[in-house]
């Protein structure tokens, strides 16, 4: 029976009918124990009827960490349609019962690809209770999910409790019953009470209740073992001394039905009951025997173990760690952390136990779960174990906290501190604190700090394995002194050694690519960003992902991969906000600034700069005040307003904490403003600079704009052809196109006006497939005055089209099908078939096949 609760159904039954007709939705039901989160789940299960498909699982407290058991539990029903799905879709799903095998990514896409399949035929229904409780990947597979639901007809419904983190997703919280409805409850609950002292539990008939001990063993062994492996279910009642005969009067009973060598649950409800009312000591027993009975499955054993203690056990505390160090190469972060954090529960030593939160607490902040992370910082320094190593881990993940959450300045007082703290008994992890306080310190534009971190840091006795780091900071510190060459020399060799050491950890790897990018070897950090934000997504370091894509995204946009750029910005951009990270959202809405000052976006590009500039003020974070100071100068140099836009670019230069590193784009700007002024004497500072960092770096792209820049100044047209041929070999377009429109117009008072037309219209055609619409208009403007006579003033379809689209579209042009493109994007094919409907009509075709006629624009490819 349900009382009141009126609102909460109202919103079921919309949450249905609206999946029913093609809009797929997802809510979180969230209360605390006992407020009726399950009987709403049952309820949306009866308005379902039979004409949906109705999946349930439920989490367990205290059973053992089964990776992908819900997800096992929920798709059970559906598993034999899984021949309809790809190849490696299929696989991931075949071997969910094999953890190491599971691949979190395909499983997850595989599963978004089962679910719409199913939902082709009726509508589906993901119902899952007691999330707070469920295995780790089966959470990150269903939010995944969840996150990824389209047109098809799916409603997924998770119930749990306020620790329960639903990732952003729609939640209905539950309120206390209050009025009629709370004395209607109260009443029934003290008629069932008196109920119960004059009978027996009444449940179904057959209830498992009303059946003999032997049989309600053998239920506890099939729901404690939760794969439903009929062979392993009747050894271990073998070895708990029961027969066959147990298992069959618990099939009489209803509540497990056996079928195809395997045990299952009709009712995952039943299965959650059987264990929790299950007598602790039958639970302990029956954990016992299945560790025994799983020598050949390490990661099942360990939980198993685990669960089977009843204090402190190194044995099982072992176990759980090597879990631990498997989950993080292949099954995810956020397991690792919880298997780290069950060994330290169970480890007997006080030093074991201390160094193994410190493990999941660094874990936990990987996959993102920053206050569990927190958390469990907090409890290893109030126990008073933690050695050197771990306290200089844990000051590590205090600062990566706040870094992320954008207090920058108070992650580097942590670090600072914990150098001090360590400097005489633990050099080389004083270093290691050092180095990020240096990063710290970079970020927001105090130079005097990073060299104070680099002073603390020679007066430490160090190995050499901490070279590389060291020389990275040296070079960071050379790149604003007379002597820029050896700076880049430095950062070269630094980030050349630490590439070379295999399992760098992300924010290293982040840190190496940030470093490359300084030095102006722009592709070199492409390279390295695009790998690790693959690594990331695959082991749900939900935690590091929004840091990875953000330098991603910044590269690309540097790089002129403008949707590129896009795509994985909005991709970190999402996690953070799931994440709490408001740092990394600021810096993804810096460089979003940027990319809509280019296309002309004016209302985009202001709205940006503002949200970023508010977060990057608070954080003192002057990169990102840059990058939005950048993006409003080159607002205004796109729409003719050069007064603005140099004023804008000299403060910024003059400002203390101005970014550091190389800013070749946004000192070729200032110089192009400067000239369009006509105002030279104002680019010989800009220019200087460009001669300073051509000089130190000898890059081919930064001698293309030094060449476009003394073209400006000298009115030399060979410097302008120079560049052009230097901008296409290193295929940057958008600066090709940049110094086709400035050549072709001093071609045009030159008098040569056939050539500038020739090369106005390459330039017209690049700005138009890269919706630089500003810079399209100037240069149509600029050939028509050339005495073009007729100037196609038509936009590239395809800029009609959001990122996402864009991504289908190119891939089915290429002869992927829906299926394939679904995987490549992490997308089910019905949602792929909605886009490319959307799509079509935006680009004036019917099917696939036009698609040929279609020019989607140059770029990066789409790996990342």
């Amino acid at each position: 029976m349900l009382y009141g609760r009126v609102e909460e159904q109202l919103r079921i039954r919309a949450l249905l009918n609206g999946a029913a007709a093609g809009q797929s939705a997802a809510l979180l039901i969230v209360a605390d124990s006992g407020a009726g989160k399950s009987v709403l789940l049952d309820l949306a299960a009866r308005m379902a009827g039979n004409s949906w498909l109705v999946l349930r699982c439920a989490g367990i407290e205290n059973a053992p960490e089964s990776p992908f058991g819900g997800l096992r539990l929920l798709l059970a029903p559906a598993l034999g349609h899984i021949d309809r799905l790809p190849g490696q879709q299929r696989a991931a799903l075949e071997v969910l019962d094999m953890p190491h095998a599971a691949d979190r990514t395909q499983a997850a896409v595989a599963t978004v690809s089962l679910l719409a399949e199913l939902s082709s035929t009726q509508p589906v229904l993901c119902l899952v209770d007691d999330a707070h409780w469920l295995d780790q990947p089966s959470t990150e597979v269903l939010l995944f999910a969840a996150g990824r639901l389209g047109p098809e007809r799916i409603a997924l419904l998770f119930a749990g409790r306020p620790e329960f983190s639903g990732h952003g997703l729609p939640e209905m919280r539950l309120q206390s019953l209050r009025g009629a409805a709370r004395r209607t409850l109260a009443a029934a609950r003290t008629t069932e009470q008196r109920d119960r002292s004059t009978a027996p539990p009444i449940g179904r008939r057959n209830h498992i209740v009303d059946r003999p001990d032997c049989a309600r063993m053998a239920v506890l062994v099939a729901a404690t073992e939760e794969t439903g492996d009929l062979d392993l279910v009747l050894r271990v009642l073998a070895d708990l001394g029961l027969t066959v005969d147990a298992l069959e009067a618990a099939e009489r009973s209803g509540v497990v039905i056996v079928m195809n060598q395997s045990v299952n649950f009709p009712n995952p409800i039943e299965r959650a009951a059987a264990y929790r009312n299950a007598p602790f000591t039958q639970r302990l027993a029956v954990h016992a025997a299945l560790a025994a009975a799983l020598t050949d499955q390490p990661d099942r054993r360990a939980w198993h173990l685990a669960a089977a203690a009843t204090g402190p056990d190194e044995t099982a505390a072992a176990a759980l760690e090597a879990v631990a160090r498997r989950a993080r190469t292949s099954t995810g972060y956020a397991r690792a952390a919880t298997a780290w954090e069950r060994a330290a529960r169970l480890s007997p030593d006080p030093a074991d136990r201390a160094c193994r939160l410190v493990a999941a607490a660094e874990a936990a902040l990987d996959a993102g779960q920053h206050q569990r992370a927190l958390q469990l910082a907090d409890e290893t320094v109030h126990s008073m174990d933690a050695g050197p190593e771990d306290r200089a881990r844990l000051a590590i993940v205090r600062a990566r906290n706040e870094f992320d959450r954008g207090s920058l300045r108070a992650a580097h007082r942590l670090l600072v501190d914990g150098a001090a703290d360590l400097a005489s008994v633990q050099p080389q992890h004083a270093a290691r604190l050092l180095i990020g306080a240096a990063t710290a310190a970079w970020t927001t534009g105090d130079l005097s700090a990073v060299a104070a971190a680099r002073i603390a840091m020679a007066e430490l006795d160090l190995e050499e394995q901490h070279a590389p780091c060291l020389a990275a900071v040296d070079g960071l510190l050379a790149l604003q002194s007379s002597d820029r060459p050896a700076g880049v020399r430095l950062i070269r060799t630094s980030v050349r050694r630490i590439r070379s050491v295999r399992a760098s950890a992300p924010t290293t790897l982040v840190a190496v690519a940030n470093q490359a990018t300084a030095a102006g070897d722009l592709d070199d950090a492409r390279d390295i960003l695009v790998e690790l934000s693959r690594t990331c997504r695959e082991l749900a370091m939900d935690g590091s992902l929004p840091a990875v894509n953000g330098a991603l995204g910044t590269v690309e946009m540097l790089l002129g991969h403008f949707r590129e750029a896009e795509v994985a910005l909005s991709e970190g951009m999402r996690i953070a906000q799931e994440v709490n990270q408001p740092n990394r959202i600021g810096q993804a809405e810096s460089i979003l600034a940027v990319i809509a000052a280019i296309s002309g976006e004016e209302e985009d590009c202001r709205r940006l700069t503002k949200q970023a500039l508010r977060q990057a003020s608070t954080d003192f974070n002057a990169i990102d005040i840059a990058h939005t100071e950048w993006a409003l100068g080159l607002l205004d140099l796109a729409y003719g307003r050069y007064e603005a836009s140099i004023d804008r670019f000299e403060a910024l230069w003059e400002r203390p904490d101005r970014a550091l590193g190389q800013w070749i784009h946004l000192m070729s700007d200032r110089v192009e403003a400067a000239v369009r002024l006509r105002s030279p004497e104002r680019a010989v500072e800009p220019m200087a600079a460009l001669e300073q960092w051509f000089a130190a770096t000898h890059s081919p792209w930064i001698q293309a704009h030094l060449l476009r820049c003394r073209g400006m100044l000298d009115g030399n047209g060979e410097a302008y052809a120079r560049a052009l041929e230097l901008h296409a070999a290193e295929q940057r377009w958008f600066d090709h196109a940049r110094t086709a429109l400035l050549y072709g117009e001093w071609l045009r008072r030159d008098r040569s006006k056939t050539k500038a037309r020739s090369v106005l219209r390459g330039a017209v055609s690049t700005f138009e497939r890269l919706y630089a619409w500003p810079w399209a208009e100037r240069a149509r403007t600029e050939l028509r005055a050339a005495g073009e006579a007729t100037v196609p003033t038509g936009c590239d379809l395809a800029a009609l089209l959001t990122p996402q689209e864009l991504q289908v579209v190119r891939l089915a042009a290429a002869g992927a099908t829906n299926k394939e493109i679904g995987a490549r994007l992490l997308l089910s094919p019905k949602t792929v078939a909605h886009h490319l409907y959307r799509a079509f009509p935006k680009l004036g075709v019917t099917s696939r096949n036009g698609l040929a006629r279609v020019d989607f624009g140059s770029g990066a490819s789409n790996e990342a």
